[in-house]
């Protein structure tokens, strides 16, 4: 990274619940070795919430979302507002690693990078279920297997760990207002639409993750379920249908396509070889895998039967326009 390159690490947080969390994310960053510009808070329409950190959380700097209520918005206030040539997002109930935010920004030598990110690894409070396979871990927002072990250009970071040249974010319009998480909501896919806007209008960008820049999620025990495994399969689904819509099926499903192929049929073997090796969980693995597979599938058709092809297209086309 340019010696001369400054870093706004961006923390978008909604709800006094995660107030700990949230304290513990701001305090990991502050120990990072690498220094940042600001830590920029961003209060999404919590009046409460604000004042507290206003209040509480002393060498941060604070900022009311001025967008529509949701992930988004708030994240495109921090990129607004941020003063650093990179922006950062961590997410409020995510703790950074040691060394996290050096091996983040790194790639950014090169000047054909655009955005980065790291790797996210589940911070369960309470056990981890013996039938929750690890190759659904994007399910709570981590790392999940299949992706790289070692620094490779990817087609999109994880939403909780991340980081954007700033004038290219701009330059892409932000995020999607319509796509994301809104407060306890299970959707996503914001940051992969973002992601695909941006190599769409230069083909030549990387996006890269580094498995290095590490962070811990917290995984609660709400999520620990087969309640939200399954809501939080079905909504990606649909998700993944507007991103396909928007930005066409080859590039919005390339990644899925060899996530389906490769990465899900070994998981379902190695759950069936566990079993017989007598890990009783083994075979509960497998069967959620392929569960996970079909009710994801049924939220992508859902998707898909929901979108006005017109819209979508018109929509498609506002967005890959050249900001002047």
């Amino acid at each position: 990274m340019p010696p001369d390159s400054s870093i706004s690490v961006v923390i978008c947080a909604y709800t006094l619940d995660r107030w700990s969390d949230l304290v513990a994310s701001v305090r990991s960053v502050q120990a990072q070795t690498r220094a940042v510009q600001e830590v920029l808070l961003v209060i999404d329409h919590n009046d409460a919430l604000l004042a507290r950190v206003q209040a509480e959380l002393p060498g941060v700097r604070v900022l009311a979302s001025s967008g529509p209520p949701g992930l988004s918005g708030a994240r495109n206030s921090g990129v607004g507002e941020a003063v650093g040539d990179i922006v950062v997002f961590l997410d409020d109930d995510a703790r950074a690693e040691p060394g996290w935010l050096q091996n983040l920004v790194a790639p950014y030598s090169d000047e054909l990078v655009a955005a980065t990110g790291g790797s996210a690894q589940p911070a369960w409070d309470t056990p981890r279920p013996g039938w929750f396979p690890p190759e659904f871990d994007w399910v709570v927002g981590c790392s999940y297997q299949g992706l790289p072990t070692q620094a490779a250009d990817v087609r999109n970071a994880l939403g909780c760990n991340m980081s954007f040249r700033r004038s290219i974010v701009l330059e892409a319009g932000g995020f999607r207002t319509d796509i994301g998480r809104l407060g306890t909501l299970p959707v996503g896919c914001e940051e992969t639409e973002l992601s695909l806007r941006i190599r769409a209008s230069s083909p030549s960008r990387r996006i890269v993750y580094v498995p290095a820049a590490a962070v811990r999620h917290r995984v609660p025990g709400t999520r620990s379920t087969w309640r939200y495994f399954r809501e939080r399969c079905y909504q990606e689904g649909r998700s993944k249908a507007l991103v396909a819509a928007l930005a066409g099926m080859s590039a919005g499903l390339a990644s899925e396509r060899s996530y389906v192929a490769r990465t899900l049929p070994s998981g379902v073997v190695r759950g069936v070889a566990d079993a017989l090796k007598g890990d009783a969980s083994g075979l509960a693995r497998s069967a959620a895998i392929l569960a996970g597979l079909f009710i994801t599938t049924m939220g992508y058709l859902a998707g898909r039967s929901g979108i006005d092809p017109i819209r979508a297209t018109a929509a498609k086309s506002i967005l890959l326009k050249p900001t002047k």
